[in-house]
């Protein structure tokens, strides 16, 4: 609660019932810490070494389903490693058999095109046709990444 501090008429202070947002800014500002410090935790932890693009991100769902195709070609469901035929049973159990829900794919730099293509077949013939391409934000400074020291094949 408030005082004004003008002349009043009537020689007492009135009240003024203005809602002090002091404790609502900081309650606000400890949450968004929180927030900055647990978003990079709900990230994939499978290392590829991702090609950069300079397309626009685009905005990601609540819970993104990940598939990942490694450096040896294997792939990953998240953090999980599946065989190739797992694939469709895989993806509809995380996805609740929602074919429509987007599938983002993430690449190592090293595998071929060829290789890319093959699991976007699988995953067409799985019948999930909106697949985006998951890469590094071009930044301006400079050329991709350095490698993790990872060999390539």
């Amino acid at each position: 609660m408030a005082v004004s501090l003008k002349d009043p008429q009537d020689g007492d202070l009135a009240e003024v019932s203005d809602i002090n947002v002091t404790p609502f800014i900081d309650v606000i500002l400890v949450l968004l810490i929180i927030f900055m410090v647990a978003a990079p935790l709900s990230t994939v932890d499978v290392a590829v070494d991702l090609p950069v693009s300079n397309a626009q991100p685009q905005a990601r769902p609540d819970t993104p389903v990940f598939l990942t195709v490694k450096g040896d070609l294997t792939l990953a469901l998240g953090n999980d490693t599946l065989p190739r035929e797992a694939l469709q049973a895989m993806l509809d159990q995380r996805t609740n058999n929602d074919r429509q829900q987007r599938v983002f794919l993430r690449a190592d730099g090293a595998v071929a095109y060829r290789e890319l293509m093959e699991v976007m077949n699988l995953l067409r013939s799985a019948g999930y046709l909106k697949i985006a391409l998951v890469g590094l934000e071009d930044t301006g400074q400079g050329g991709a990444p350095a490698s993790s020291g990872a060999s390539r094949p």
